[in-house]
Order: C-alpha cells, then structure tokens, then sequence
C-alpha cells in the first residue's frame, strides 16, 4: 500500500470525516492536509492490524480535536462573545440552497455542542448509517461506550433542540430571542 493509493481511495472518507467531526467548511482542505501529512509521515507503520479507514478515522478524530481546541483558543483570545450561530451568513441565497445551508447551520450547531467523541459515535450512527459494531471497530471502542455515547449525543442534540424550538416559540409570540 502506497501514500498514492490511500489519497486517492479514501480522499473523500476523510473529507466527509472531518465535516462531520465538527471542521468547518472552510477548514476542511487545511484539516485533510494535516492528515494526509500525518499518513505520509507514518504510512510505513500502519501495520493493517485494522481497517484503513479505522486508522484513517482515528487521525481525523486527532486533527478534528486540534482543531476545535485551537478555534476555541483563538475565540477566547479574540473576545469574540458572539456565538457562531448568531452571525450573519455571507453566503445566503434565496430558495432551497439556502434553506439546505440553514439546515446544516443548524444541524453543526446542535452538534457543536457534543464532545467530539459523543459528535464522532452520533455522526456515524445517524448520519453516516453505521452500525454499532462498525463504529466500535472505526472508534477502537468498546460496544458498550459506543452505546453510551449514542446515547449522551442524542440527550445533547434533543435538548439543544428543545431550546431552538422554544426560541422560535418566544419569537412567534412576539418576544425577541
């Protein structure tokens, strides 16, 4: 197995990863270039023990992880109070394109509130239609921590659903949320 072969076979994997780990679109190319430099770097010993794809997963977490902490350190540096779900989208047009992005706004901003291993174990489950067993081997969990998790990351993204709602509810009655 060359550096070649895995880019080219799993390039997407890794995209639709690191999304969906919680990189924000427009960090999503820098994210895939650290790591594909972190499998260049140790590509040699990989030692198949696993899936590509469970290893791969596992430098997605790693760099998924980095990434939020270093956002959230430039955040607090920055003093930026505003929530990123507040901000106005530069990006809007009208019709379904912009609904589909609201949509999605709404959906990373809902697991924007999960530890990226409740976020990592939901994204596979719901989204990305894994099963359980399958996101214990890509995780190198236990069954029963995937189960766990599942669980904590629905309580999380219900209740953060739960005040989206009642902040629609307070807005249609007349209040400003």
């Amino acid at each position: 197995m060359n550096f070649r072969d895995v880019y080219d076979e799993h390039f997407r994997f890794v995209w639709r990863s690191l999304r969906r780990l919680g990189v924000r679109e427009s960090d999503v190319s820098d994210a895939a270039q650290d790591v594909f430099l972190v499998v260049h770097r140790k590509l040699a010993e990989f030692e198949a023990r696993s899936k590509v794809t469970t290893w791969l997963y596992g430098i997605c977490m790693r760099v998924a992880q980095d990434r939020r902490k270093s956002a959230y350190e430039r955040r607090k540096s920055n003093d930026e109070n505003e929530p990123i779900s507040q901000r106005a989208d530069e990006t809007f047009h009208a019709g379904k394109s912009a609904e589909r992005r609201q949509g999605l706004a709404i959906l990373d901003a809902l697991m924007d509130e999960m530890p990226v291993e409740q976020r990592a174990v939901f994204t596979l489950f719901e989204l990305e239609q894994h099963t359980s067993d399958e996101i214990a081997e890509l995780c190198a969990i236990p069954l029963g921590t995937v189960f766990s998790r599942l669980r904590l990351a629905r309580q999380t993204f219900e209740a953060g659903l739960g005040r989206l709602h009642a902040k629609d509810r307070f807005r249609v009655a007349g209040g400003t949320a």
